[in-house]
């Protein structure tokens, strides 16, 4: 373990201790230790792996701090590993030399406008645990090529750009759990231009990640951002689950966004699991574009500006057991489906709690140009103008639902309304009202048979 402060650091906080901590990688141990105070440097610690050997950096039990005064990662770990995880892909002196670098118990600090927290270039097997990034522009920056990375136990906290940036990597097998994430403005977890497979984001608290708290102007932003429009961008095989997902509303947020171009690449997001989470108070809590094959289940996704679900160009959705709701006058709640197919809705339950109805006048479910869509076992309360509200859509199905306005004056117009061409559209077994106008509204052009139904006024 190579004591910083035996090269010559001084931790005042004052002094600039870059040149003695560059000593410390050069000619130490590999184990970077920062005993109690306040670091001050002016430009990247870099930690050539190959060349340091196994590497660590130690901040005593999160006493030390790095105070970044320039441009740049506080630290830069660069490796060689250009393999896989497969271990017949590592080749060299990456195993014996590179592997488990290791970022613990420690805080950055920027005190620079493009001052960045932690770079990961080629390494293979890298850890962090109990690091507290603040203040700086992104948090922990991976770029390039990683392989095997765990983030635990660290605050990723009140950054101008991103928290936790995966930026152009390919990358596969990372788990981000047990964090904090929050207060970052350009998103806490954003994957922008990338190949990653195997993520696996598990009990964080993600919050609060747009322009908010940094008096600047606003930027599409999300909790959870993923961007694959970028060519041979690709993001497969991930998990998202028991984690708190919520912020403030800003134009263009949400808490999960998943975006891919309009035929784009030839493997759109997919293999996603969303479950457990709690998720709200943004434009769209979760905003599906260009997916393929995702399962969002048993989450409470509540109070949006737009739409707690907004699904486009999409297929094979799998929609399950979620609890949809908004908890304030001021924001609404429902879902939408726009020109997407093969999608399933079942066990969900959707409601507008307020007595004057959402602002907006949308319907609690709306389909748009879509085929191939069930929805079956759902409950859609107190939905105006309609409960379920399809536009040109085909073969959807709509069984054993319960459509209904509670209020004490039904404002709800139609329990179901379908308009425009369509075909092979049913409606069947569902309790239907009280609505205020008919509970059906089917446009002869709309292709729907109903049968089976119980309206308000048959019991």
């Amino acid at each position: 373990m190579s004591n910083v402060q035996r090269f010559g650091a001084s931790g005042d906080g004052v002094a600039d201790d870059t040149d003695a901590i560059r000593h410390t990688v050069q000619y130490g141990d590999g184990m970077l230790h920062f005993p109690p105070g306040s670091y001050r440097i002016n430009q990247p610690i870099e930690i050539p792996l190959a060349d340091s050997g196994p590497s660590g950096i130690d901040g005593t039990g999160g006493t030390a701090r790095i105070l970044m005064t320039g441009a740049g990662p506080a630290f830069r770990l660069i490796g060689t590993h250009n393999g896989t995880g497969d271990p017949s892909s590592v080749k060299g002196n990456v195993y014996p030399q590179q592997r488990l670098p290791t970022i613990r118990n420690i805080e950055i600090e920027g005190a620079h406008p493009a001052a960045d927290g932690i770079q990961m270039i080629r390494t293979m097997q890298s850890v962090f645990e109990g690091v507290l990034v603040r203040r700086c522009r992104h948090g922990i920056h991976l770029t390039e090529r990683n392989r095997n990375v765990l983030i635990s136990h660290c605050h990723i906290y009140h950054n101008s750009g991103v928290g936790i940036y995966l930026d152009q990597v390919n990358l596969h097998q990372i788990n981000i759990a047990s964090s904090h994430i929050s207060y970052n403005r350009l998103g806490g977890i954003r994957l922008a231009g990338s190949e990653v497979r195997n993520l696996q984001i598990t009990g964080n608290d993600i919050e609060y990640n747009n322009h908010a708290q940094h008096n600047t102007a606003p930027e599409p932003t999300a909790e959870i951002y993923v961007d694959t429009t970028a060519p041979g961008a690709s993001v497969n095989e991930i998990a998202i689950a028991s984690n708190t997902i919520q912020a403030t509303p800003s134009p263009e947020g949400c808490n999960i966004r998943i975006r891919e171009a309009a035929g784009g690449n030839a493997r759109p997001p997919g293999l996603w699991s969303i479950a457990g989470n709690i998720i709200g108070s943004q434009e769209n809590n979760v905003h599906l574009t260009g997916c393929y094959g995702v399962s969002i289940t048993g989450n409470c996704i509540y109070s949006c500006g737009n739409r707690n679900l907004l699904i486009e160009d999409s297929r094979q959705i799998n929609v399950g057991s979620n609890t949809f709701r908004r908890h304030t006058s001021r924001m609404g709640t429902g879902v939408r489906i726009v020109r997407s197919s093969d999608i399933a809705l079942s066990g969900c339950s959707v409601l507008d709690e307020h007595p004057e109805g959402q602002s907006s006048g949308a319907s609690l479910l709306e389909l748009v140009e879509s085929q191939r869509v069930n929805v079956s076992g759902c409950q859609l309360l107190d939905g105006v103008p309609c409960g379920i509200d399809a536009t040109d859509c085909s073969h959807v199905l709509v069984t054993g639902c319960t459509i209904s306005d509670s209020r004490p004056q039904t404002i709800s117009r139609h329990a179901v309304r379908f308009s425009g061409a369509g075909s092979g559209n049913l409606i069947g077994m569902s309790s239907l009202g009280p609505t205020v106008e008919t509970p059906l509204s089917l446009a002869a052009s709309a292709g729907v048979v109903a049968q089976g139904n119980v309206s308000a006024a048959d019991r």
